[in-house]
């Protein structure tokens, strides 16, 4: 457990960057950082966007190929992973900036590196947080997920201790991209979804024999959830809860605690997707999209026997993540889907239907550079990152 004296004595009236008494809810935030907090956020340098958009746009620093961003539990402070292998956290009550140490040793090129961050659902007493990543294996590399536990006991670092690999790809692949590796808890907090791509190599995607190209179901410890669909094939079938997919960088839960999948597709076929047990989604056999070399993938047809996605982007929007709106900030949009785009640098906004398995995308928002992943605030703001090299964080309210 963290240093809960060393906060007390040493920063009695900020809001450390840590797992201390705030997360725990020890402790009320006072009205001195409540002031503190307002003239924090107020601090950013401003980011201009197009007259029409709904948002005004503030930074606050840069970072270094930034890949996910999370909200930690209890404090509102800003976990960042970033690519090369690195995480960093920003407090938005204090200003503050940390380093995150204790990090996986991972494969950095390509689309390789360090990937996503999740709190594990009590976290708020275990402390224990969950990475992804790229990692070399043998010939080549796999993704993977660990977990262990994240103490922050000084003003400007933390770290994450006993860090351990709880699951992999079933077997490594040659080139070094989609690995999808984001990662997602079911809302009663028992299970933990894994998106797994199709490692650029297509054919895998429509095996059971290998977890590429698929959404694993697993317990907290990274062992294989009971009564996933094909679990009477042994291992690895039996982590899979659905497959036929591609690269998967969007995975979410909705409010109505259904799971969907935002896809990067070929040209012309990125999609999402309704996620449920057993289902197939067809790649590499048929898609909305075609090959990079200009030929044709058959798209889906109503006779087809593979699941259709709930929508489909030609040209594409390539996403990147994802976050369900549920705040206040944004009343209007409450229940829609927004995704994070990297081609089109814009933020999508996506209203969803699970029970007819459809999506509009009811508007999109430009911006000048990719955006590469997106998250809301505790109090309703939503807070982006861009995507490359000092990759901005960026905070969004409603204009005005």
């Amino acid at each position: 457990m963290r240093n809960k004296v060393l906060t007390a004595i040493i920063f009695p009236t900020v809001a450390l960057a840590s797992c201390n008494s705030a997360a725990t809810g020890d402790t009320a935030p006072s009205a001195s950082a409540t002031e503190e907090a307002v003239a924090a956020v107020a601090g950013g340098e401003p980011v201009e966007l197009q007259s029409t958009s709904p948002f005004d746009a503030a930074s606050y620093g840069a970072f270094d190929e930034p890949w996910a961003l999370a909200f930690e539990p209890g404090t509102g402070v800003i976990f960042i992973t970033e690519k090369p292998g690195t995480m960093k956290f920003y407090d938005p009550a204090s200003g503050r900036m940390g380093t995150v140490t204790g990090m996986p040793s991972v494969a950095y090129r390509g689309q390789g590196g360090l990937g996503a961050l999740a709190f594990a659902p009590d976290y708020e007493t275990s402390d224990t947080i969950y990475l992804s990543w790229a990692k070399e294996s043998g010939e080549g590399t796999k993704a993977a997920v660990g977990r262990g536990t994240l103490i922050c006991d000084a003003a400007d670092a933390c770290r994450v201790d006993g860090l351990t690999e709880i699951w992999e790809q079933s077997r490594a692949g040659e080139r070094p991209g989609h690995y999808s590796h984001r990662l997602a808890f079911s809302p009663d907090g028992q299970y933990l979804f894994v998106s797994s791509g199709d490692r650029q190599e297509q054919d895998p995607a429509q095996n059971l024999e290998n977890n590429l190209g698929t959404v694993v179901r697993l317990n907290l410890d990274g062992t294989p959830a009971a009564g996933n669909p094909f679990a009477d094939r042994g291992s690895p079938a039996d982590q899979i809860w659905s497959y036929g997919q591609r690269n998967m960088l969007g995975l979410e839960f909705d409010p109505a605690g259904n799971l969907w999948a935002l896809e990067h597709g070929p040209a012309g076929g990125d999609e999402l997707n309704l996620v449920e047990p057993g289902n197939n989604y067809g790649w590499p056999t048929r898609s909305n999209g075609d090959n990079y070399s200009g030929s044709d993938i058959p798209d889906h047809t109503a006779d087809d026997p593979f699941v259709k996605p709930a929508i489909s982007w030609n040209p594409v929007i390539a996403p990147g993540g994802m976050t369900f709106y549920t705040g206040d900030m944004f009343a209007d949009w409450q229940g829609q889907l927004l995704i994070a785009n990297l081609r089109t640098q814009s933020i999508s906004r996506v209203t969803v239907n699970a029970a007819a398995n459809s999506a509009d995308e009811a508007a999109r928002y430009e911006f000048p550079r990719r955006l590469r992943d997106i998250a809301q605030a505790p109090d309703g703001a939503l807070w982006v990152i861009e995507d490359g090299a000092e990759g901005r964080l960026i905070r969004l309210t409603p204009k005005g």
